[in-house]
């Protein structure tokens, strides 16, 4: 078999990966799963007695949110992208983002609520819990699936022409939002209904910014071959270095900021938009 072939006159075909290569995404598209149902089985297990398991749960989430950006950047590297691990890829992340983490949301905030004084109010506030993680789930995976179908998705918010982003926050940043939160409070599980209902706000808007048409950064446009390569690994290396020394504070950090720069991209421009409304109005 030929190394290359010509095609036209001297222009090359670039060289298709062997394929066991295939398999090298699919590897840690596996361990995003894996990842996934160990925070399942910890959190199931979890209690006020022991919160740990929670603790355990939320950082296996941020592992999974790890191995779901290497397998993406595996399969473009390698050139390996498939179909298979397109679907392979969706249904994982629907068990490691969706599944899990409103799992965890639910038994983390609700489901170990403490007797109050009111019983009807640990109540209502458990079956509210229910549905808003399920509301959580059913918008992660129809993000999902919107990306899966689209071609060529416009935000409300576009910026500057050519710009990599992705068209609604990624589930798997909406998963690392909760996962954060429990994670900086060391797996404690929520006491009080005040900050029960907080937890249920958080929740409600980052599915609403999951299913949104704002522009989020998708960092697709970062690579190894980039300019300066030794800076982005040392940069890289500082980042990682903090979020082993400083998890609690760093993974809450990253994952409010992100879900924060949509926001702000949005009302920059609805700010913008009316600006040159206005400016064009006073010219007529």
């Amino acid at each position: 078999m030929a190394d290359e072939a010509q095609v036209g006159l001297g222009e090359k075909v670039r060289r298709q990966p062997s394929r066991g290569m295939y398999v090298l995404p699919s590897l840690f598209t596996a361990g995003n799963m894996a990842a996934g149902y160990y925070a399942i089985t910890q959190s199931i297990q979890g209690s006020a007695a022991d919160e740990s398991y929670f603790d355990r749960a939320a950082l296996a989430l941020g592992i999974a949110v790890l191995f779901d950006g290497l397998d993406g950047i595996i399969a473009r590297m390698t050139n390996t992208a498939s179909d298979f691990g397109k679907e392979l890829d969706s249904l994982a992340d629907v068990i490691t983002f969706g599944v899990a983490p409103s799992l965890l949301a639910y038994i983390w905030g609700f489901r170990m609520l403490p007797e109050l004084e009111h019983p009807q109010l640990r109540g209502q506030l458990i079956h509210i819990g229910i549905f808003v993680c399920f509301i959580f789930l059913i918008c992660g995976a129809s993000r999902l699936a919107r990306f899966n179908i689209s071609i060529n998705p416009q935000p409300r918010n576009p910026g500057r022409p050519g710009k990599k982003y992705f068209v609604g926050m990624p589930i798997p940043a909406g998963a690392g939002v909760i996962s954060s939160v429990i994670h900086f409070q060391r797996g404690s599980p929520i006491d009080n209904p005040w900050i029960a209902l907080v937890w249920i706000g958080l929740l409600l808007f980052t599915s609403f910014l999951m299913v949104s048409n704002w522009r989020f950064w998708s960092a697709k446009e970062i690579t190894v071959g980039a300019r300066h390569p030794f800076q982005l690994v040392a940069v890289i290396a500082v980042i990682g270095a903090l979020i082993v020394l400083y998890s609690e504070y760093m993974l809450i950090i990253i994952a409010m900021a992100y879900l924060v720069s949509g926001v702000v991209a949005r009302l920059a421009y609805s700010w913008s938009r009316e600006r040159r409304h206005s400016s064009a109005a006073s010219r007529q």
